[in-house]
């Protein structure tokens, strides 16, 4: 067998097994859900275009809490929700291994890299194995939280999977968790008023289901999930001029 490489070995396989699926559906539909509702009060749209998604696809969406994760799982149908995994900062969430195992098990996270390089083999060969054995991913374009609750630059790593391994790009637009629990608060908050306040209301949004167009880069690609966030109603940055501008038209992994 070839050398994992240190990404993979970091991965935690264990839980994507029946008992921890069923440990982490009860934990997020039976305890973090109902806490989470004590601050927010969710909607969710564009449930229809998952009507016919059986998996696997690669789930892309905006990040300004450490709420996004268990809201957008929340979210999904049952049979999406238990064979989605989620990519995670290597270097924030598996520096220790009691974290690892905490985010594994509460979220089925998966490290990745989010600073240079992300893609290479060497640092996607677990992720490449989930997506061949029909697991779903849901990553983060922006690669961290939105310190302002807008939504930053879109990395187009996402785009490269899902072309990579031929299956759908779905964007997902989370909106009003910023205001709930921005970066750098540990636990929810409500929104000031009378007693104890009032709940954050809160929005899930789901987009159809994207796949490149013929001579379609990356870039253009990511730039349809802009325009899918923007027109749910956030306030984007539109794609930069550089390397992206030139990549290559987007296609299935070869050799």
């Amino acid at each position: 067998m070839a050398d994992r490489s240190p990404f993979a070995r970091l991965d935690a396989p264990w839980a994507r097994r029946p008992p921890a699926r069923a440990v982490r559906e009860v934990f997020l539909m039976a305890v973090l859900g109902p806490i989470m509702d004590l601050y927010t009060r969710r909607r969710v749209g564009g449930r229809r275009h998952l009507s016919g998604v059986r998996g696997p696809v690669v789930f892309v969406a905006n990040h300004s809490s450490h709420m996004d994760t268990p809201t957008i799982l929340r979210s999904l149908p049952r049979h999406l929700r238990r064979r989605t995994a989620v990519a995670a900062a290597a270097d924030y969430f598996y520096r220790s291994r009691t974290r690892a195992a905490a985010v594994s098990l509460a979220f089925n996270t998966v490290p990745m890299q989010r600073h240079g390089g992300g893609l290479h083999p060497a640092s996607t060969q677990h992720v490449d194995e989930l997506l061949q054995q029909r697991w779903s991913l849901l990553m983060f374009a922006e690669g961290t939280r939105s310190r302002r609750g807008d939504v930053g630059r879109l990395r187009s790593g996402a785009a490269v999977l899902a072309a990579q391994h031929d299956v759908a790009l779905v964007p997902v637009y989370v909106g009003g968790t910023h205001a709930a629990m921005p970066p750098g608060q540990g636990w929810p908050r409500r929104e000031p008023g009378r007693g104890p306040g009032r709940r954050h209301p809160i929005e899930v949004r789901f987009g159809p289901p994207i796949r490149p167009r013929a001579g379609e880069d990356r870039r253009q690609v990511m730039e349809r999930v802009r325009l899918f966030f923007a027109e749910s109603g956030a306030t984007t940055t539109p794609a930069g001029r550089g390397a992206d501008a030139a990549a290559p038209a987007l296609g299935p992994r070869t050799g």
